[in-house]
């Protein structure tokens, strides 16, 4: 039985990895497409050159990185890379908590420090090359180290409490473990930008204003208490611009990057704010919340029936059951479930995008959300021809195209 899983667990890497790179092959097919007319205007000759080198170059980029890493991971799970670290930490440590710990708190470090050159050539090549990059190299490597205290202390914490629960009660431990996870996000969609954003970024309350004023006098017309709207310096990494509503009920804030501001007119900023006032108003959040709930439980569930299972330790080189082992293959396992339920998640997000526009566009926005659309793919060189198979598989928003076309054709 665990040569069996062993050959299903080397097939699913490999079909995942040649379904990303046929995707990839079809993406950068398209992208060479000639534009439709309404998207002819975002950018000129020139710039629609520097668009292609920057699309080709990240996808030539992309391929390279992911074949590296799909060769490392191919190679651990196929020459018991995984059981050889967990028979050494079976022999160093007897604890079963931080066994687990230990193993995963390993593979995240080796993991990082081969990761660190990509992001690194990524950041201060690339980047740097088609004049996105702000961030400094104190604060890259700042930035790492905050972000490995967090995982310690909150990664570190949580999975501890999910491992212990387990130990405490196999039976119940799906339910037990999905409840813990599930209040734990519910919290973090209420306070990460109070406690998590501070740590990375400075957010500063809009200041009086035309602008100010106008988000107000919106929020106030479509009945949207509104008292939170911050603006964060994402300037200090990137020139990219961005705008995104958080939390719910009284935690809910909007938050402006710096960099969007400098790009785009009031209106236009209003518009993607009434997009995002709209999501409020059509509870997207809760739907999500609300539809994540059964997908997650069903994962918890599928986990605690096969924590106990010799055979699926064995099948990465393993002695017999751990937890840590047997999630790791559990989590290969798994990802045909996932990558089902990912397309079902994308597709149903697509079409809340799709009545969020329409909200702004009901209210006047438009021409103006058209405008500030064209305006962040024009200034993060945006592929504006991707793939419709790849994007089916990958978009949790529709392409520029579709949504400008559904906002022309939208009947207010």
């Amino acid at each position: 039985m665990s040569y069996i899983l062993f050959l299903i667990i080397l097939f699913i890497l490999v079909a995942d990895f040649g379904l990303e790179r046929f995707l990839s092959y079809l993406n950068i097919k398209h992208s060479k497409n000639t534009l439709p007319e309404i998207l002819s205007d975002i950018y000129d000759a020139d710039k629609y050159k520097k668009q292609q080198e920057y699309f080709r170059t990240n996808a030539t980029f992309g391929m390279i990185s992911s074949s590296f890493s799909f060769l490392i991971t191919f190679t651990m799970y196929a020459f018991g890379g995984f059981g050889w670290l967990d028979n050494i930490i079976q022999n160093e440590i007897s604890n079963e908590i931080l066994k687990s710990l230990a193993f995963f708190g390993i593979l995240f470090i080796v993991n990082d420090i081969i990761s660190i050159p990509f992001e690194w050539y990524d950041t201060f090549v690339i980047e740097e090359k088609f004049e996105f990059n702000k961030i400094t190299k104190k604060l890259f490597f700042l930035d790492k180290l905050k972000s490995y205290l967090l995982t310690i202390i909150i990664g570190g914490a949580l999975f501890s409490l999910i491992i212990w629960i387990y130990q405490l009660t196999p039976e119940y431990f799906w339910l037990l473990a999905w409840a813990v996870i599930t209040t734990f996000s519910l919290f973090m969609s209420m306070f990460y930008s109070n406690l998590i954003v501070p740590l990375f970024n400075k957010q500063t309350p809009l200041q009086d204003g035309e602008l100010r004023n106008e988000i107000e006098k919106f929020a106030m017309k479509v009945d949207f208490k509104l008292k939170n709207i911050f603006v964060i310096d994402g300037s200090k990494r990137s020139t990219k611009a961005n705008a995104y509503f958080t939390g719910f009920g009284p935690k809910k804030r909007i938050v402006l990057y710096d960099t969007l501001m400098d790009k785009m007119t009031n209106e236009e900023i209003v518009a993607v704010l009434a997009h995002e006032i709209g999501h409020y108003k059509h509870k997207h959040t809760i739907k999500n919340i609300l539809l994540s709930l059964p997908t997650s439980l069903l994962l918890f569930y599928l986990l605690g029936l096969m924590l106990k299972s010799d055979a699926l330790a064995q099948a990465l080189g393993g002695s017999e059951a751990n937890f840590h082992l047997n999630v790791l293959a559990f989590g290969i396992l798994y990802s045909p479930i996932s990558l089902v339920l990912d397309l079902l998640t994308n597709q149903l997000s697509r079409k809340f995008e799709y009545q969020a526009d329409n909200y702004a566009n009901k209210y006047g926005f438009g021409l103006h959300l058209i405008s500030g659309l064209k305006k962040l793919s024009a200034t993060s060189l945006s592929n504006l021809m991707p793939h419709p198979v790849y994007v089916f598989f990958h978009y949790s928003h529709p392409t520029l195209y579709q949504r400008i076309t559904n906002i022309s054709n939208c009947k207010l």
